[in-house]
């Protein structure tokens, strides 16, 4: 596959590289200079808000550093969770004197790291919570919905802590609103083809012509069946059904949908699909508020889409509207 690249080894550090100089609110941080921050110093008396995970899934974690969003993140290499060392080094620059949250995805690496960097900042101080993203409906059975990965709709999460924090809330607050977003949030995804991480010779995973699979994951995990590819609106009607059969049961009308393209799905096919999501849950009596439809969890250049839904109550409902600012998400400004 060709990619355009200059050395392999260089393909991570040179995007960041490329971020930060297209968008100067941004800039690099950490001995490695794989923390990206919000260039404008912690605020302090703000509680902090920090994420971080593999690249190759541009604009999830550092493409939501910004204003009403996160305030610094950690990268690691394509498909790879940060270090330790860049976790402490995000955490140390988003403190503002009151508590960081800790807010990434459900995978067993940025667990640990992340972990690790809590325990050795407890001991300068600094207060860390930790939320983490399980909206993945395809990758656990509800019963142990604390298993599921975290996709693309963590951020629904990124963008409630965002607002309550830069509303000045203490940190047991934005863990809360935190919490009530992912908990409020179910995500699933469809792939029609496989992704290449730079340097590999051949596809993480292939899916043949013809072929489509439900459920995978954003790094190509198995998803709930293989199959022979359907029309748009029969992909549309599963997922909205499989995602309303897990509605949470003190939901109201109100729901926030989110289309998302894995990478390589043009935007046409995304609001083909939104086109039949949205009807089918008119049919179900339920309002959108705020549907957002594009690029906002990609995995390369698979492709396929996932689709999100956060039941909103009022209070998710006025932190989703509240102004906020980063390079891929603009509301209120």
């Amino acid at each position: 596959m060709k990619k355009l690249i200059n050395r392999t080894s260089d393909y991570v550090d040179e995007m960041l590289q490329g971020l930060v100089l297209a968008h100067p609110s941004m800039s690099l941080d950490g001995e490695a200079r794989r923390v990206v921050r919000r260039t404008q110093s912690a605020r302090p008396g703000k509680v902090g808000i920090v994420s971080g995970g593999g690249s190759g899934h541009l604009p999830l974690f550092t493409g939501y550093v910004g204003e009403g969003l996160l305030d610094a993140c950690s990268i690691g290499n394509v498909f790879e969770g940060p270090n330790v060392a860049s976790c402490i080094e995000a955490i140390r620059t988003a403190s503002g004197g009151v508590g960081v949250l800790l807010l990434y995805g459900n995978y067993g690496g940025d667990r640990m790291n992340f972990d690790m960097a809590s325990e050795v900042l407890d001991l300068d101080g600094i207060e860390t919570r930790t939320v983490l993203g399980t909206d993945d409906i395809a990758s656990a059975p509800s019963e142990e919905a604390h298993k599921r990965r975290g996709v693309a709709g963590i951020v629904y999460a990124y963008k409630v802590a965002g607002a309550y924090a830069e509303e000045g809330a203490d940190l047991g607050e934005v863990v809360r609103v935190a919490q009530k977003s992912v908990e409020a949030t179910r995500t699933i995804g469809i792939a029609l083809s496989g992704c290449q991480v730079p340097g590999a010779e051949t596809p993480s995973f292939a899916i043949g012509d013809g072929e489509m699979e439900m459920g995978i994951g954003i790094h190509g995990e198995p998803g709930i069946w293989r199959d022979a590819l359907r029309p748009a609106d029969i992909v549309a009607s599963e997922m909205i059904d499989r995602l309303l059969a897990e509605k949470p049961t003190d939901a109201g009308n109100r729901v926030s949908i989110l289309v998302n393209s894995l990478g390589a799905t043009p935007l046409e096919e995304l609001f083909i699909l939104y086109r039949k999501a949205a009807s089918l849950l008119e049919e179900r009596k339920l309002e959108i508020v705020q549907p957002l439809v594009g690029p906002y969890a990609t995995s390369m250049e698979m492709a396929g889409a996932s689709i999100s839904l956060c039941f909103l109550d009022d209070e998710l409902e006025r932190l989703l509207a509240a102004p906020a600012e980063c390079p891929f998400w603009r509301v209120g400004k």
